[in-house]
């Protein structure tokens, strides 16, 4: 029996997880928006009908590969985040910690990074079931900054951006109330943080900073120092950048 004829018989006896396997490999020769059905079928050497009778419709599939890539790369997050609180880093360790995470998920999954981070899939529109799992890594960053704030660790800024509030209050729930000044922005400092880490993400993933920098993963750790200054955080300078 060849290989390709036994992986077949081996993914088979576990459709979902088959099916899902498939269709990441799906999105890496076609992309999120080239994904079917019979070509995730045929990818994983099953009948149509069998894949149908897990997934119905296409979206229901991605739905499915988004849930499990934002849960993914949370947990990376999560995972990160854990380990530097018990070596005791500070929060701005804590902080270049789940982000080196997030990048190495990123880089490891490129397929799953571009089906939640780039183009929309025409005419598909996620469901509110993906939001949970879509919250977890805003969540580690807001928690980060949250244990900051509490402890003393973030640097006041030096003015406070004029205009009234911007939020919704789910983004003051999901950090865990409104600050006080002088950090009384502290919460849409972080969205910058988070939308700026996800561009620059975006940026090394499709391969745009390689020809302006010599060393992608160590940029991309002065990225992340210069990105936390805007919520108060310090960075320590370190050694042994990993990543591509």
């Amino acid at each position: 029996m060849d290989l390709s004829a036994a992986r077949s018989m081996d993914e088979s006896s576990t459709p979902p997880a088959a099916i899902k396997a498939a269709a990441r490999r799906q999105l890496v020769d076609v992309g999120a928006a080239g994904l079917s059905l019979e070509g995730v079928a045929r990818e994983a050497g099953l009948a149509l009908s069998e894949v149908e009778s897990l997934f119905p419709h296409r979206d229901d599939l991605l739905t499915a590969l988004l849930i499990d890539a934002y849960d993914a790369s949370g947990a990376a997050m999560e995972q990160a985040d854990g380990a530097a609180r018990e070596a005791g880093a500070p929060a701005g360790d804590r902080l270049l910690a789940v982000t080196r995470a997030l990048r190495g998920w990123s880089f490891g999954n490129p397929g799953e990074f571009t089906l939640i981070y780039g183009s929309p899939v025409p005419g598909y529109h996620a469901p509110q079931d993906t939001v949970p799992a879509a919250s977890r890594t805003p969540a580690v960053l807001a928690g980060i900054v949250r244990s900051a704030l509490e402890s003393g660790e973030l640097t006041p800024p030096r003015r406070a951006v004029p205009g009234p509030p911007l939020l919704l209050p789910a983004a003051v729930e999901l950090f865990g109330g409104a600050p006080e000044a002088p950090f009384s922005d502290v919460i849409e400092r972080g969205i910058v943080l988070w939308s700026n880490l996800i561009g620059l993400l975006v940026f090394q993933v499709f391969s745009r900073t390689h020809d302006s920098v010599r060393d992608e993963a160590a940029f991309f750790d002065y990225a992340v120092a210069v990105a936390a200054e805007s919520v108060g955080l310090a960075v320590s300078a370190s050694e042994g950048a990993g990543g591509a």
